[in-house]
């Protein structure tokens, strides 16, 4: 049997079912399970006070209840493990959000890696004043009773993949809790789709926070503590029975469980009584049908789960209006009206909040005048205490009906002149439009006074166009003028080590590190050398966080660079919580640097390039020998064990670009450095002919080996390495060899090694050029030669030929057909083709008139080669003693090049007599000083005669040492 007091309810509902149901007997006791559900929650000896997350009406009577009457202690449904974060919100600027972190668990999957948890606080809401109370008031206790947030992956992991896969959030503001997971306190917001769709589209609304705003909000805000119990707990019954999906309501039930466990828990260690205390839960858990519902009955749960071995991490993150909004899916300006009807009622109601602002007064908590407050005495504990005019008061008008008017109308003049200020052209007739089609909205949506949203439906209408003159259309203006968007601020004190540490070093930069606007911050080393300290912290937060948090206008940090004047941009302030993400990894930054490099060498996908990167950025941001040592010996090892050569050319770069800045150093290489190198020529020797031969490995790839084994030759020659294995790997890669675009590698590293003569080339290419069939296929081989040009430049003056001669002899009808494939295998190479170019450039005249009198170099070079032919047949020939003669002379080889400076035949250059001998007698190949001597004996006869003689006597005496 229901109480006589809510016979009259219970009756109107059932009268309303009778006229508008088919079937009233299933409705009458759905209606009936309502009312008794109000009347369960309202007999509860503790007191029960619902609420709705970020609700200006629950907030507003949380601070009267608060003013009314102390207690020893508030239980309030938050995660219980994030009791002890409150403590620094003394010394944040609102809104803020509870946070709990773990980067890595054995236990949850990997794809919802890192775990977050974020719980944001706004002025308007009354877990926040609660807190607020309990932090001033130390006698009064605040128990956090909701699960741990270990319990929340454990429980809810599809709805947590859910959210993990939302689109993308449409502003930086709305990014400020990642992917964190958001809990929230008396969340109303009905999962149950057709309820909601139903629920819109009868009330004329398009989201749920405007239906709330519209029929609950504004009705329940003036009203009486009571009446507004007895409507939010209605409400909540009416979200939990027909607004809500049957997982979510096992999910609450867990809840619920639990919650009313850590009640019952606590009151009997600490012995308080059930009116010494007040219950801040959400409308829907209100009223729950779970054993472990009140405090009459002594049942618990008893077999609560185990925690994991996750270790969670706890801090306070900065917050913003958009990112609550996207976080709970609210519609955009949500959070700013609620705001601004906050302070609207605090200023009907002449209520203090109660606030942790060091530049506030603290509140006294002393208990205000009735009259003022709105005061009422509180209930009986185990006696019914609804009020009779429950149902008249949800039949009333909305209260603060004159000030809404004036409200109105102070928003229609304010966004006209916010429109002109943005290139609209808007004037006092558009105000007087808004407001009228407002009033119009408002009839038309059955309301008695327009709202915010018809307000702002209505401005658009008015006044927007169709382009944006500027940067803000008039729904943003809108968003702007009814409270627009606020950031949070987390204190100094409540910062983790690392952050507190990043605002100590950077105190000499004189910028402010707290403030939400970019900051500049302009350092010259040659006045202020202490700011290099700060320069490298600078560099370190860029590498970790990137130009969100700090973004360098002027300067560079490469290897062996020392800079002189840097400029920043910093954002520390606005951004903040990047840096207190970073404190959740390390003490110090040079800690969570350290861990990620190794986290970068050390994976299971790293590569020998990546090492080499992450040993390249210890030089950079660490100086650490220690750890670039480590890193270094780790690419060595990976390096030995790769098998191919897809990494070739990252390697080649990173340990060219290292090589090169340690020779520049007092102590010159490491001995990392030097096992690389020789390790890398010989790993790379070895694979030489398996790269040429194999089709996946690209001709890009094969040049990076090719360079690393080249440009440092030297290098790996001196430290013990030997040639005859690049031999012998070049050997055996010219033997089968199909890919036409690896051949230009492979005659550029045969000409490198003397096993290929650049005739030979020349040749092939001629007769290439010479076949229609053929030229299909130049650039595939011309492919190679350009990629040679990184590691044998010398080769450009070849390639610059061929390309001359293939626009010179080829016609255009077979020339222009295949020309774009040509562009095509020239684009790739944009850094390459730079050396191209200055080779082009030398080669060629540099005025336009001197073409007609120009002669290519290879056509200059043939023609001297067909003169020294014919010199080569009147050369006399040598007799048997003038050869022992030259063979004497090459044996004494200093005696020889004293004798020629003697002689005078200083001039005799070197590549003509080479060249004349090489077409002389190419079977017969002599070296250097051979030739020499043969010059000799040529232009100096006479002298010759005389050591023939000399020979002829020394055969005949016996030879004595000298």
């Amino acid at each position: 049997m229901l109480p006589q007091t809510l016979a009259p309810l219970q009756q109107q509902l059932l009268d309303a079912a009778e006229k508008f149901a088919t079937d009233a007997q299933p409705l009458s006791e759905f209606l009936a399970a309502l009312v008794q559900d109000v009347e369960r929650a309202a007999a509860e000896p503790l007191e029960i006070f619902p609420v709705c997350h970020h609700s200006p009406s629950s907030a507003l009577q949380m601070v009267k209840r608060l003013h009314e009457k102390p207690f020893k202690a508030i239980y309030l449904e938050m995660c219980e493990d994030l009791l002890p974060v409150v403590e620094n919100l003394r010394d944040c600027k609102l809104p803020v959000a509870l946070q709990a972190f773990a980067a890595e668990s054995q236990t949850f999957s990997p794809k919802l890696m890192p775990l977050s948890v974020v719980a944001p606080l706004t002025e308007a809401s009354a877990e926040y004043q609660a807190i607020a109370y309990t932090l001033q008031h130390p006698n009064t206790q605040l128990v956090f009773v909701d699960r741990a947030v270990d319990f929340i992956f454990q429980w809810e992991p599809d709805e947590l993949k859910s959210q993990e896969e939302s689109e993308e959030p449409p502003s930086d503001e709305a990014k400020m809790h990642g992917t964190a997971f958001g809990v929230e306190v008396g969340s109303l917001v009905p999962t149950f789709e057709q309820f909601l769709d139903f629920l819109l589209r009868n009330s004329n609304t398009r989201h749920f926070a405007e239906w709330w705003d519209q029929y609950v909000e504004q009705a329940i805000i003036g009203a009486d503590r009571e009446t507004y119990r007895q409507v939010m707990f209605f409400i909540g019954s009416l979200m939990r029975r027909l607004g809500t999906n049957k997982k979510d309501v096992e999910s609450d039930r867990l809840r619920e469980r639990y919650m009313w466990t850590r009640i019952k828990q606590h009151m009997k260690a600490n012995n308080i009584a059930p009116d010494e205390a007040i219950y801040i839960c959400g409308a829907a858990h209100s009223a729950s049908e779970v054993a472990e519902f009140g405090v009459s009955n002594s049942t618990i749960w008893n077999d609560i789960p185990e925690l994991t071995q996750t270790k969670w991490l706890y801090g306070l993150i900065p917050s913003s209006f958009a990112a609550i909004e996207y976080q709970f899916n609210h519609p955009a300006g949500t959070i700013s009206l609620a705001e601004a009807t906050w302070k609207k009622s605090l200023k009907v109601s002449k209520l203090q909040p109660f606030l942790l602002n060091k530049s506030e007064k603290k509140q006294t908590g002393k208990r205000q005048d009735s009259k003022t407050q709105g005061e009422i005495s509180p209930p009986i504990p185990g006696e019914s205490s609804l009020s009779p005019s429950l149902v008249s008061f949800l039949n009333r008008p909305p209260e603060f009906a004159e000030g809404d008017t004036e409200q109105l109308l102070q928003w229609c003049t304010d966004i006209v002149a916010s429109a002109r200020k943005n290139g609209y052209l808007a004037s006092t007739a558009d105000a007087i439009a808004i407001y009228q089609t407002s009033m119009l909205l408002a009839g038309m949506r059955h309301r008695v006074h327009p709202t915010p949203y018809d307000f702002q439906d209505a401005a658009i209408t008015c006044l927007e166009k169709d382009r944006t003159p500027k940067k803000r259309n008039i729904a943003q203006l809108c968003r702007i003028l009814l409270g627009g968007d606020r950031i949070g601020t987390v204190g100094y004190a409540s910062l983790p080590p690392l952050a507190q540490d990043v605002y100590n070093r950077l105190t000499p930069l004189g910028v402010n590190l707290l403030s939400q606007t970019n900051q500049r911050a302009l350092m010259d080393f040659k006045q202020q050398p202490e700011l290099l300290a700060c320069s490298d912290v600078l560099w370190r937060l860029h590498y970790l966080v990137g130009d969100r948090l700090v973004q360098p206008i002027m300067g560079e940090r490469t290897l062996g660079f020392k800079p002189l004047q840097e400029s920043w941009e910093i954002r520390i302030g606005k951004n903040q919580r990047e840096i207190i993400m970073l404190g959740y990894e390390g003490v110090t930054i040079e800690q969570v640097l350290e861990q990620r490099l190794k986290q970068l060498a050390f994976g299971e996908q790293a590569k020998t390039s990546s090492v080499l990167e992450a040993a390249e950025n210890s030089i950079l941001y660490l100086y650490s020998l220690r750890l670039t040592q480590e890193l270094g010996e780790h690419a060595i090892a990976l390096l030995s064990q790769e098998t191919g050569a897809e990494d070739a050319p990252k390697i080649f770069e990173r340990v060219r670009r290292l090589v090169h800045y340690y020779r520049t150093t007092p102590t010159g290489l490491p001995t990392w450095i030097e096992r690389f190198v020789v390790t890398g020529y010989g790993h790379y020797a070895t694979l030489l002919p398996k790269a040429f031969a194999d089709r996946g490995t690209s001709p890009e790839q094969i040049a990076g080996m090719l360079g690393f084994i080249f440009t440092l030759e030297s290098l790996a020659l001196s430290l013990g390495c030997n040639r005859s294995q690049l031999l012998i790997g070049v050997k055996q890669a010219s033997q089968e060899l199909e890919d036409r675009a690896k051949l230009g590698l492979l005659w550029t590293t045969e000409l490198l090694l003397g096993l290929r003569t650049i005739e030979q080339i020349r040749e092939f290419f001629d007769r290439v050029l010479d076949n229609e069939l053929q030229i299909a296929a130049f650039p595939d081989y011309l492919n190679g030669f350009i990629l040679a040009l990184g590691f044998a430049p010398r080769i450009g003056q070849l390639v610059v030929e061929l390309l001359s001669k293939l626009f010179a002899t080829v016609p255009d009808s077979i020339l222009l057909p295949w020309l774009p494939s040509l562009i095509l295998r020239l684009r790739p190479h944009t850094q390459i083709l730079q050396v191209l170019l200055k080779e082009a450039a030398r080669i060629f005249p540099q005025n336009l008139s001197d073409f007609d009198k120009w002669q290519p170099a290879w056509t200059a070079k043939v023609e001297d080669s067909q003169s020294r032919a014919s010199e080569k047949q009147i050369m006399p020939a040598l007799s048997a003693q003038e050869m022992e003669v030259r063979q004497l002379l090459f044996n004494t080889r200093q005696t020889t090049e004293a004798m020629a400076r003697l002689l005078g035949v200083e001039n005799v250059t070197w590549e003509e007599t080479l060249l004349s001998h090489k077409e002389s007698n190419s079977s017969d190949r002599l070296s250097e000083k051979e030739i020499l001597i043969q010059t000799l004996l040529i232009s100096q006869s006479s002298t010759m005669n005389v050591l023939v003689g000399w020979v002829e006597r020394s055969e005949t005496q016996p030879r004595q040492d000298v």
